[in-house]
């Protein structure tokens, strides 16, 4: 099973150096993948429901812009997005920051997609938050063809794209893409279209993860998909948990069939990105060799 990392972004801070000296540890430390959580703006207030971290006051690096610069500091770690709000964002764009990333990266990028939760953002953004189950659906077609063909002429609801093509074109053909979803109709999404599927990261092993990861595997089934194809990945959090607590999870999500776990350090109450990344490497040398 392979073991990633969370990005700390909402508490890395602003020092370039300090950004770059985490993203090289995790890369020399031997992590699968390095995923990165997505805001462009935020209200002064938390929406009701949800961390009170999502606001104003905590910092959200730019995701893509975030990814390039990783992109240049690390040499084998997979960078993924985790999640990239896709519907608040111009398809066309995306599709060529992504291919750009993949490039430099040397076809490391996995693009973790979802529809987002807070319509604030859309209307900052000029995106329509009640269509976008819609759009992402859309997007998804719209972005493979950009990655995979020279011209790729696209004539959809949401879309309206010309006899255009980007480039350069990605290493990946086409890159992953790997959607987020909560709900029962988010995670069929999930099964039908994308190449893996990120679980709710609040989410436990036990009989709720089971019975979402059946609603996945159907759905993937019905459209004709090879499930043993497509990833599913979890999440563990590390603080306030001891080492045999750890495993116990990651043997968990493996018997549900998790194929990936991201390891996890935000909103715990640690001080400084060091002992963030303390804690990882202790949890994925512990990990690791199971």
């Amino acid at each position: 099973m392979d073991i990633g990392l969370a990005f700390p972004t909402t508490e890395i801070g602003n020092d370039p150096g300090v950004i770059r000296d985490f993203a090289e540890t995790a890369d020399e430390a031997g992590f699968a993948h390095m995923t990165f959580i997505d805001h462009v703006v935020q209200a002064a207030e938390p929406n009701p429901g949800w961390q009170s971290y999502y606001t104003v006051d905590r910092g959200f690096h730019e995701i893509m812009v975030l990814l390039g610069f990783c992109a240049a500091v690390t040499k084998q770690v997979k960078l993924q997005t985790a999640i990239l709000i896709l519907p608040q964002r111009q398809t066309a764009l995306v599709a060529k920051q992504a291919a750009e990333i993949d490039v430099l990266s040397g076809g490391r990028l996995r693009l973790g997609v979802g529809i987002g939760w807070n319509e604030i953002e859309y209307r900052a953004m000029g995106e329509n938050f009640k269509t976008r189950a819609r759009r992402i659906e859309e997007q998804v077609q719209v972005l493979r063809a950009l990655w995979t063909q020279r011209l790729a002429p696209f004539h959809g609801e949401f879309d309206d794209i010309p006899e255009v093509g980007v480039n350069p074109r990605p290493i990946q053909q086409p890159i992953p893409i790997w959607i987020g979803a909560f709900d029962a109709r988010a995670v069929a999404r999930a099964g039908r279209l994308a190449d893996g599927w990120l679980m709710n990261p609040r989410m436990a092993p036990g009989n709720e993860a089971g019975d979402a990861i059946a609603t996945f595997k159907e759905a993937a089934t019905g459209a004709g998909r090879a499930v043993d194809t497509l990833g599913i990945e979890a999440t563990i959090h590390l603080v306030g948990k001891s080492p045999d607590e750890w495993a116990r999870e990651l043997d968990a999500w493996r018997r549900l069939g998790a194929t990936q776990v991201t390891l996890r350090t935000m909103d715990a109450g640690l001080s400084s990105p060091a002992e963030h990344i303390d804690i990882l490497r202790q949890a994925f040398d512990a990990l690791s060799a199971r």
